[in-house]
């Protein structure tokens, strides 16, 4: 089974990691450090990640690092394109109705 984008932001510990490592690449360990949970379960989220390409693992002497991969985010940005232009209409309909009732209320 493939793995895509939105596996990796579902949930909320992951959606942390991505905050530190987009910040900075770390170690498994620095990451258990920051959650209330064993490195094994960081591990496991740093996996998940890695099958959705979100972040890569790189290798310094015995320690391996884990940075985020911005170009896959740019996959939730694209997604989310199609909603922010029908916000941005909703809100500009909403503009124009308010202008209208508050020209036909100062006319009054």
């Amino acid at each position: 089974m493939r793995r895509d984008i939105f596996q990796a932001i579902a949930d909320p510990t992951r959606r942390a990691i991505i905050a530190l490592i987009a910040l900075q690449p770390m170690t498994p360990n620095a990451l258990s450090q920051e959650f209330d949970i064993t490195r094994q379960a960081v591990s496991k989220h740093l996996q998940l990640l890695v099958e959705c390409e979100v972040a890569t693992p790189h290798q310094q002497g015995r320690e391996i690092f884990y940075r985020l991969e911005i170009d896959k985010m740019k996959e939730i940005d694209h997604w989310l394109e199609q909603f922010r232009k029908n916000w941005e209409r909703r809100y500009n309909q909403l503009d124009e109705l308010l202008n209208t009732l508050n020209t036909n209320k100062n006319e009054q």
